[in-house]
């Protein structure tokens, strides 16, 4: 199973993206909602071409046939996602795909699709969006780790550095960060206190 960088940077447009992989980003989500699909297509071509230049690994939220079509080689699905994905063409094309999970249900789904990582969230409360899901804890990141085995796991929701020594000590293989960057004051700076924080995890 191919090991992921610890610290999993979130943005929402190839703007942000631009402006914080080069602080030091191996992996990050472009997570585009309501575009487009013109705009989608600019986007996510644009964010291929920029990872590949600073050798970060990219990976497309939802969107996986522009994914495919743009020649993009991870994309992420959350469960209503995968209700629609065509999991064979992905395989076929070699795109690995991390897959969201909140319960029991939804976790075992997604390990029978064997995906390249599993993500839980919200580990703690998140200002990102409204989830009928509460605050999943560092108990819940302990019984995904002993289910997920050795498949890779992303810890979402809530993320601060102050958190990371429980996170990682409770199983988590990374974490992934929206709302801490997006609403620090100088975001460039915060993305660099990530990495640091994170660096002692990798493997």
């Amino acid at each position: 199973m191919t090991q992921l960088d610890p610290f999993y940077l979130i943005v929402g447009h190839v703007g942000r993206l631009e402006l914080l992989v080069p602080q030091g980003v191996k992996l990050v989500q472009l997570r585009i909602k309501d575009q487009p699909e013109a705009e989608l297509r600019r986007q996510i071509a644009r964010a291929r071409d920029f990872c590949a230049v600073h050798k970060a690994q990219l990976v497309v939220n939802d969107y996986w046939q522009i994914a495919l079509e743009l020649n993009c080689g991870f994309v992420h699905l959350g469960q209503e996602d995968m209700d629609s994905a065509d999991f064979a063409a992905l395989r076929r094309a070699g795109v690995r795909f991390g897959l969201s999970t909140h319960d029991e249900a939804e976790l075992e789904r997604a390990l029978a699709l064997e995906p390249a990582y599993v993500a839980l969230g919200p580990v703690f409360p998140t200002l990102l969006k409204q989830m009928k899901w509460g605050p999943q804890g560092f108990d819940r990141v302990r019984q995904w780790k002993t289910r997920v085995g050795d498949t890779p796991l992303v810890g979402i929701g809530g993320l601060t550095p102050e958190r990371l020594p429980g996170l990682f000590a409770a199983g988590a293989d990374c974490a992934a960060v929206v709302t801490d960057i997006q609403q620090a004051p100088d975001p460039e700076a915060r993305c660099r206190d990530w990495i640091a924080a994170t660096r002692e995890y990798a493997q």
